[in-house]
């Protein structure tokens, strides 16, 4: 059987290029990183048992200085933090890998916690990714991850498409095709993960303007990196006449532009035994009906008769 390999959507060369100049101001445009990282944080407290070893994929810097980490380390044994940039690796302290995501270096069952707080929108095999991830982890294991859903600067799409439109009479793809919470739910279920869930957190950002906007997204090294972006850079009165659209159509009575960022967590573990398991259909003993008082209707019948 032959194996067809995933279209090359990003260049993680490029990625890499702009994470390493954004690394010295990197923990100042941090917030998203650290937002997801803080949730990540919660929900791993919430799970009953401690994990001997851990890795953290992705983030950048300023995470394990944050109170969510501190809970981290009542139930964390050892962990090592990564990126794809050297440069910010170099900032991390601690223990810290420079590593490719799409090619992970640890062991078969060698983790018993991975968390990706920033970064799997960027790999080109997303898929191929959860299933390494999968393959790391000891059985029940832990993962969750973070990464920007559908929505994410819907209101920068928008208002592009139309400037370029606009002055050029076409429009090109400027910003990254993004995953919904259903998408990785399934990913993960198809990846090999037990029990996977998804969650939505959506974000407002307000912004003076779309270059404050810009520069934000500049300094947190997320500008897009789409392999068949246009070679061409854009122009400034491209983004004035966007600027001039985003403040007609998403601006608050203050001035201030909005900025929507969806983060779509998901998490799942690696299969176990002894983990539980759904019921074969048919197999109950109890009805619902009598669990709820109510009258059982069976198919074809109408309510009432």
């Amino acid at each position: 059987m032959t194996h067809t390999a995933p279209p090359t959507l990003f260049d993680r060369s490029l990625l890499g290029r702009r994470r390493d100049r954004a690394a010295g101001s990197l923990p100042d445009y941090n917030f998203l990183a650290q937002r997801t990282f803080d949730d990540m944080g919660d929900r791993v407290a919430s799970v009953m048992r401690d994990f001997d070893r851990a890795a953290i994929l992705g983030g950048g810097p300023g995470l394990t200085a944050s109170p969510a980490a501190s809970e981290l380390r009542a139930k964390v044994g050892w962990w090592c933090q990564s990126d794809l940039s050297a440069s910010v690796t170099a900032g991390l302290g601690g223990p810290a890998l420079a590593l490719d995501e799409e090619s992970l270096p640890f062991a078969s069952e060698s983790l018993d916690l991975v968390l990706a707080p920033w970064g799997l929108h960027w790999t080109n095999d997303l898929p191929g990714v959860l299933v390494q991830i999968n393959h790391v982890l000891k059985p029940d294991g832990f993962f969750a991850c973070a990464l920007p859903g559908g929505s994410t600067l819907t209101e920068l799409r928008q208002c592009l498409m139309a400037a370029e439109s606009e002055l050029t009479g076409g429009a090109a793809a400027r910003i990254s095709p993004l995953a919904g919470t259903f998408d990785m739910a399934a990913l993960l279920q198809r990846a090999g993960f037990a029990m996977p869930v998804a969650d939505v957190d959506r974000i407002t950002v307000r912004y003076d303007h779309i270059f404050a906007l810009m520069a934000d997204l500049r300094g947190m090294g997320e500008t897009s990196v789409l392999g068949d972006r246009p070679r061409k850079p854009a122009t400034r009165s491209l983004f004035a006449r966007a600027g001039q659209i985003y403040a007609e159509r998403f601006s608050d009575p203050d001035g201030r532009i909005r900025a929507t960022f969806e983060i779509v967590h998901a998490a799942g573990w690696a299969p176990h035994p002894d983990q539980p398991r759904p019921k074969r259909p048919g197999s109950a003993t109890h009805r619902l009906a009598d669990a709820l008082g109510v009258t059982e209707t069976s198919l074809g019948e109408k309510a009432g008769r």
